[in-house]
């Protein structure tokens, strides 16, 4: 049967592939979609092309996300050759399977005057408001993703070195440099005369007001928050940050190659967008590029 089939892969991913929850989480709504349409108790040797062609027609007909569609199909792909390496299955259903050609989105981006606007919003002294503040300053300074940050130890940090090591997706790891202002605001926070006072994990850096590891969900809630007490109009999230950060440098003439890196980008592909919003290209080593180095 298919489900037992899904469960097996969504198995190897977990024990064999250590994917991520949020991974997992994904598939699983991939495959459930997929579950759904095909009549129940669906054998899985049964599925071909046409079956694959008839979900993805019924997804245009409710009017789903391309990059929704292009998602689930590619969850396919990674299923169907696994069980085809398995034997399983001797044909493989997607085959010819063409994924929707998506829109290329240009990423939003902040001019200096809004982020510092945005930065000049959390409390700083208050132990809450310097955490946020000096989350601000991290993403500014290397273009995170939300996950990585909350993610990130103290033993991640090396203000000695001026870089820290952080996780990617897939569980990659890469060094990437910091600030020298970025990295004096993490150490004040790892030293603040309140914190000692409710800590309770010693490895995070980021705590919430519990003591424990910050969540990405408190993360995107606390900038929403402050987005607001701005005044600052737009869908601006720690993402556009990322983004922002990646055209100031590109604009001040770091190398794509280096700027793929700095992001975590598996492809350079993904990089060369920030290409289509910037005007300028100079060329500079990281802390002559960036702004607030």
């Amino acid at each position: 049967m298919l489900s037992e089939a899904i469960d097996s892969y969504l198995n190897y991913l977990h024990v064999m592939k250590d994917a991520s929850k949020h991974t997992l989480r994904n598939y699983s709504i991939d495959f459930r979609s997929l579950l759904e349409f095909l009549p129940q108790g669906a054998e899985l040797k049964s599925i071909d092309r046409k079956t694959i062609r008839e979900f993805v027609a019924m997804l245009f007909d409710h009017s789903t996300n391309k990059r929704t569609i292009a998602r689930r199909l590619s969850a396919f792909r990674s299923l169907f050759k696994y069980c085809m390496r398995e034997k399983l299955i001797e044909k493989n259903p997607m085959d010819d399977i063409e994924l929707p050609k998506l829109d290329r989105k240009i990423p939003g981006t902040l001019n200096y005057d809004q982020i510092k606007t945005l930065f000049s919003q959390p409390d700083v002294e208050e132990l809450l408001g310097f955490r946020d503040r000096t989350m601000m300053e991290l993403f500014y300074s290397s273009g995170l993703r939300v996950s990585e940050l909350a993610a990130m130890n103290r033993e991640d940090f090396d203000p000695s070195n001026l870089r820290i090591k952080v996780r990617g997706k897939g569980k990659k790891e890469r060094l990437i440099p910091i600030t020298q202002n970025a990295a004096t605001w993490i150490t004040n926070y790892l030293h603040h005369p309140m914190r000692h006072f409710h800590e309770k994990d010693g490895a995070a850096i980021f705590l919430n007001r519990h003591g424990t590891r910050l969540t990405t969900r408190s993360i995107d809630r606390t900038f929403v928050g402050y987005l607001k007490q701005s005044g600052l109009t737009g869908h601006i999230t720690p993402h556009t940050i990322r983004h922002t950060i990646a055209t100031n440098l590109l604009e001040n003439g770091m190398d794509l190659k280096t700027i793929q890196h700095l992001l975590g980008h598996s492809s350079l592909a993904t990089t060369t967008i920030y290409t289509h919003v910037s005007t300028k290209l100079k060329r500079k080593v990281y802390s002559d590029s960036h702004p607030r180095a």
